[in-house]
């Protein structure tokens, strides 16, 4: 079993910044450079539970959810990693992503 404790704590830290963001943080980008993330963890989840499988594109649910999303796609990821190398990734994803956001 692999400790994807980091993971989570990244995750939750990058939302919780995104739900401390200005409105307008969120307009200049961050809002989408989150949902993008969101929509890469999603991705490699159903890659992982579903290899070959139809992957479902997380939808666009507005500036205010996208740090739910970022939740729920990386908790999500985080259940289904065998691997401390792809949580070590995972992790990496959301530090850059979070830099990127300026958040």
């Amino acid at each position: 079993m692999v400790d994807t404790t980091s993971l989570t704590r990244a995750v939750d830290h990058f939302a919780d910044r995104l739900r401390a963001a200005p409105q307008s943080r969120l307009q200049r980008g961050a809002a989408a450079e989150a949902l993008g993330l969101a929509r890469e963890l999603a991705r490699w989840a159903q890659d992982l539970e579903s290899p070959g499988g139809v992957v479902r594109e997380m939808p666009d649910a507005g500036m205010f959810a996208v740090a739910d999303q970022v939740t729920v796609a990386g908790r999500d990821l985080a259940v289904v990693l065998t691997d401390q190398a792809d949580v070590d990734e995972a992790v990496r994803w959301v530090e850059e992503a979070q830099k990127r956001a300026g958040v």
